[in-house]
């Protein structure tokens, strides 16, 4: 096993089924190998486990459930809470798994189940959504800085009107501000057009 499969195991996995004897069968084997499973026979009980605020790090959902099915569940995951997941089916009709893959999931698998067959899977998921998740954290990043960037522009602007300064001045002006005061450029920028604000209410 390697370092990243090991560190895969100790993640956790919910596991959505309303096939009783499937789920227990599912999450012994997966418990069996290291993961921390936790399950539901409904995609309401899911919803009820996730209220709590507990979190997988995967979810594994059957599509075809009585009440809500494992794709509503499925578009709950991905547009409220961002959790990944992967889908399973007694079927393979392509159309399924395309709509599953619409979805958002990022592994589809046909019953019957076993462990063997799913732990790669698994993996390859939680690889996947990994990477998904390190490229969420670049953009807020990167449009964290784009905000801050916009923001030092536009203080400077109100710098530049407010002391007859150019460009270059305004700028020096500032970031002379922010050491003095020891605080971040782009903190002293927001308090610059918040003061601004105020005076034009």
């Amino acid at each position: 096993m390697t370092a990243d499969q090991a560190h895969s195991r100790h993640r956790r996995l919910l596991v959505v089924d309303d096939d009783r004897l499937v789920l227990t069968v599912i999450s012994t084997g997966l418990a069996n190998v290291g993961f921390e499973v936790a399950t539901a026979e409904t995609a309401e009980d899911a919803e009820a486990w996730l209220a709590g605020g507990t979190r997988p790090d995967l979810a594994i959902l059957d599509i075809h459930m009585p009440g809500k099915s494992g794709l509503f569940l499925a578009d709950r995951l991905r547009s409220l809470d961002q959790i990944p997941f992967m889908m399973f089916s007694a079927y393979s009709d392509p159309a399924m798994v395309e709509q599953a893959s619409q979805c958002g999931a990022l592994g589809f698998l046909v019953k019957p189940l076993d462990t063997v067959q799913m732990v790669p899977a698994i993996e390859a998921a939680l690889a996947r959504a990994d990477e998904l998740k390190d490229l969420r954290t670049t953009q807020l990043q990167l449009q964290a800085a784009l905000d801050g960037e916009r923001d030092i522009s536009i203080a400077i602007g109100i710098t530049m009107m407010q002391h007859c300064l150019k460009r270059n001045e305004a700028f020096d002006s500032l970031r002379t501000s922010a050491r003095k005061r020891r605080c971040k450029l782009t903190e002293l920028a927001t308090e610059v057009i918040q003061a601004a604000e105020k005076l034009n209410l």
